[in-house]
């Protein structure tokens, strides 16, 4: 993937911005992003390697709280003080709520058939809490613009991405902003 491009979302659900900024090159992955909320901002930086894999993230709120975990691209994670975190064994991926983007870090790796569900174990990180725990998703490619979205709880969206895999919308959660 060869990408070096900024792309702003509006959440409705809190009411958000954000503004992100992605460079990938044959090298690696560097995502950028800032998301004010209606109680904190929140800073987030994620580093892939040269597979798509996750291999760093950093968050950081406006109110001094900090998270952040390194992975060794095959599903180990540690904490900042290289502690491990067996409960994230097999996590690949990650998802930070309250954001959109990282819905789109399966959809970069993976190779996809069109109406073939995909299952991935998540580091779900809880921007509000400030916490990580696993978290289990299905990803469904409808067509080249559509997945669908489920979670093991039973929520369910279907996303619409662009052409470089990135959500646009994210049915009453996230949409593009101006």
């Amino acid at each position: 993937m060869s990408l070096d491009r900024s792309i702003r979302w509006r959440g409705l659900d809190p009411v958000s911005l954000e503004h992100c900024h992605v460079v990938s090159t044959p090298r690696d992955t560097r995502i950028r992003g800032a998301i004010v909320t209606p109680a904190y901002g929140l800073f987030y930086r994620i580093k892939l390697d040269d597979t798509e894999r996750v291999r760093t993230v950093r968050l950081e709120r406006t109110d001094g709280a900090v998270l952040e975990l390194f992975s060794d691209g095959a599903g180990n994670w540690s904490d900042d003080r290289a502690e491990p975190l067996p409960s994230l064994a097999g996590c690949i991926d990650i998802d930070i709520w309250p954001t959109p983007l990282t819905n789109s870090l399966p959809i970069w790796r993976c190779q996809w058939t069109v109406g073939t569900p995909q299952r991935f174990a998540m580091a779900w990180i809880d921007g509000d809490e400030m916490s990580v725990q696993r978290n289990e998703q299905i990803y469904t490619q409808i067509d080249s613009g559509h997945f669908r979205f489920q979670g093991v709880n039973g929520f369910e969206r279907v996303l619409e991405v662009d052409g470089d895999g990135l959500v646009i919308d994210y049915p009453g959660l996230f949409t593009l902003a101006p």
